[in-house]
């Protein structure tokens, strides 16, 4: 037995490419001292030395986070001379900004770009695909009605489905090596990452039409 009956079903899709408006850029920075805390931003010799770039550069302080530390010691026991991993997330509002950035921590010989993470204005795209595939729902389901005589009478039921559709990001040593190769020739104009990325947003529904008899 049908489950929906006396409706009619259409389905319909709609793509929306959109790019990046700012970035987290994960970067590791290999220090000689261990430091924990919020001092680290300041008393660790090569963190230090990246923040003052990047603020010197024009970003906000707020915009750098020590996110983690790890603590090298062949020993076993904590020493003064015991180095560390500072792990630090840099938030670049302005995606102009990005190559500037990432001039700065390729300079830095103990900076290590990890990843990107890019970030995208999802919400509005999402809301516009939806939009767009229901009017196109609405449209075909005139056109079949007609084509069949009937009249449509409401919504008897609706599904949607939203996915993303991105790049995967560049490896992590393909991403080491270019910092490292702009870092010994600064006049090269390529980093080898995408600074402008964008993904498309899929939106599909599926909608059931009460529709009259024949």
């Amino acid at each position: 037995m049908d489950g929906k009956p006396d409706t009619i079903k259409v389905s319909a899709s709609q793509r929306e490419e959109i790019f990046a408006s700012h970035a987290n850029l994960y970067v590791t920075v290999k220090g000689s001292s261990v430091i924990s805390g919020t001092e680290a931003m300041k008393k660790a010799k090569e963190v230090s030395q990246l923040v003052e770039g990047l603020t010197g550069f024009g970003l906000s302080p707020d915009a750098i986070q020590l996110q983690g530390i790890r603590i090298e010691t062949a020993s076993g026991a904590l020493l003064k001379s015991s180095s560390a991993m500072y792990h630090l997330k840099i938030k670049s509002e302005k995606i102009e900004q990005l190559a500037g950035l990432l001039d700065i921590i390729a300079e830095q010989k103990n900076a290590t770009l990890e990843r990107i993470e890019w970030k995208y204005p999802e919400e509005a795209a999402r809301d516009r695909g939806l939009e767009s595939a229901i009017s196109k729902g609405k449209e075909r389901a005139e056109k079949v009605a007609a084509s069949l005589g009937v009249k449509l009478l409401g919504v008897y039921d609706f599904m949607e489905n939203i996915f993303d559709e991105e790049r995967p990001p560049m490896p992590f040593q393909a991403m080491e090596m270019s910092m490292k190769s702009r870092a010994a020739a600064p006049a090269e104009p390529s980093l080898n990452i995408d600074i402008q990325h964008s993904k498309t947003v899929h939106v599909n529904v599926d909608i059931w039409y009460r529709v009259s008899s024949f």
